[in-house]
């Protein structure tokens, strides 16, 4: 058996597995408000809400998640989560998403970022 611990700020992988792997989000200034959007154009993204509290954005909506129930953003769709300073989300995704086969739009610009 394997056990993983994740108390710091921001987003960390903390195993992979093939073609998944599972993380921890936690809060920090990117996830502490609405300023970009990014999407996957490879695989989904899922989210678990733990603890405190988070709000996920599929495009520009904004949906309140309830704990322990798992969302799904399909790949191809523009999303963005924000958290609470005391929150903890899980994440499951395909190993192979990075910068390569994912973009980010800013929406303060208008543009895309890297």
């Amino acid at each position: 058996m394997e056990v993983y611990d994740y108390t710091g700020e921001g987003f960390k992988v903390l195993m992979s597995f093939e073609e998944w792997r599972v993380a921890i989000l936690r809060y920090n200034e990117r996830f502490s408000n609405f300023t970009e959007l990014e999407r996957h154009l490879l695989s989904d993204e899922a989210f678990v809400l733990l603890e405190g509290s988070a709000t996920l954005y599929e495009n520009e909506m904004p949906y309140e998640m309830e704990k322990n129930k798992l969302y799904n953003i399909p790949k191809g769709v523009w999303h963005h989560i924000t958290v609470s300073p005391d929150a903890s989300v899980l994440v499951i995704e395909n190993s192979n998403i990075s910068k390569d086969n994912s973009e980010r739009r800013s929406l303060l610009k208008g543009e895309m970022v890297s």
